[in-house]
């Protein structure tokens, strides 16, 4: 796949409670812009959501799509697209790291659409969805404190 659009972000919150956050995927209508379902459709043998189906409406895009999930360790989260309307293609991972007290999240993803869009288009979307994701998951962690 193409390039991937990165950036991070550090929470006032232990790895392990931000994870907890990432993988409550039936919460993100709650507090990720354009979420407006989110629902697991599979599980691995550990009991982990390996599968989740999502209703995104955030500006440009609006789809329905499945996201294949992979756990490295409690600190690795990646993903790839398993099944996609607008969607042709998403690669995607939260990685997580100690910093003192807080967690530094450091997001990637690369997505292909569709519909033509020229690359640069193409990254500056990918980072206002990452840019929006990170400022959402920081405010949902550090609000549950």
């Amino acid at each position: 796949m193409a390039e991937q659009t990165t950036s991070s972000i550090e929470i006032d919150a232990t790895p392990a409670q931000v994870m907890a956050v990432i993988v409550d995927f039936e919460s993100y209508p709650a507090w990720a812009q354009g979420m407006k379902a989110a629902e697991v459709v599979g599980r691995d043998a550990a009991g982990r959501a390996d599968k989740v189906h999502f209703e995104l409406e955030a500006t440009p895009i609006r789809d329905s799509y499945t996201l294949a999930y992979t756990y490295a360790g409690d600190d690795v989260l990646r993903w790839t697209l398993a099944e996609g309307k607008m969607l042709r293609a998403m690669e995607g991972s939260y990685e997580l790291a100690a910093v003192g007290a807080r967690t530094e999240v450091t997001y990637q993803l690369s997505v292909d659409v569709a519909i033509p869009m020229i690359g640069l288009l193409r990254r500056k979307a990918e980072k206002v969805i990452i840019d929006t994701a990170l400022k959402g998951l920081k405010k949902r962690v550090e609000s549950l404190g």
